[in-house]
């Protein structure tokens, strides 16, 4: 159950940089603390589907559904792929410019929410990480695992949030250099593009 080789592990896994956190930190960079705040709550709320699949044993008929699995991932690529072009088009929704207007806040969670929504991975993940911190015991099986999951959200949270308010506290260093907003939003883009590819490549 809840031990310190759980914490550690999650740990890990939240800190490592993906598609959520680069989004979060685009919205941070891009409209301030406010909507890196909704960014990390969207990826949060992103990953209760995956719970849930993992929990109920969905994730076991996904991994072994190629047709499935695929709908979700090009599902998944395409979005990203469009994440990228919001970067780099003047005006999108994740491009850094000094004009940009504050977006709404359950708009901004939704897309973020879309991120690990649409990775059929993460489901498959959770059934991987969850199960070897289970007491064993089958009766209990389902609390322990939203349990878990729970505690698992919960940090997901508060490390994307540190990620986002760390940059939008950047962000006003960067809006006088527009050549420093250019290369954000080609990096953002690019970093996106990449993921998508990883994600293509990704085998249930």
């Amino acid at each position: 159950m809840l031990s310190l080789q759980f914490f550690a592990t999650a740990l890990v896994v939240v800190l490592a940089p993906g598609s959520g956190v680069i989004f979060t930190l685009a919205m941070g960079l891009g409209q301030g603390r406010r909507a890196a705040l909704w960014a990390a709550w969207g990826c949060t709320i992103g990953i209760v589907p995956s719970l849930l699949a993992a929990t109920l044993g969905l994730a076991a008929v996904l991994h072994t559904s190629a047709v499935l699995f695929n709908i979700v991932k090009f599902a998944g690529v395409a979005y990203l792929l469009y994440l990228a072009w919001q970067a780099i088009r003047a005006g999108g929704t994740l491009s850094v410019s000094a004009e940009h207007k504050a977006q709404p806040g359950l708009l901004i969670a939704r897309r973020a929410a879309l991120i690990n929504t649409l990775n059929p991975k993460l489901s498959v993940f959770f059934l991987a990480l969850l199960p070897p911190f289970l007491s064993g015991n089958p009766a209990s099986a389902t609390v322990e695992m939203t349990l878990l999951g729970g505690v698992f959200m919960a940090m997901t949270f508060a490390v994307f949030a540190i990620y986002g308010l760390f940059a939008a506290r950047a962000r006003d260093m960067l809006l006088g250099s527009a050549r420093a907003m250019r290369w954000l939003n080609r990096g953002f883009a690019t970093i996106f593009v990449a993921l998508a590819g990883r994600l293509a490549l990704e085998r249930a």
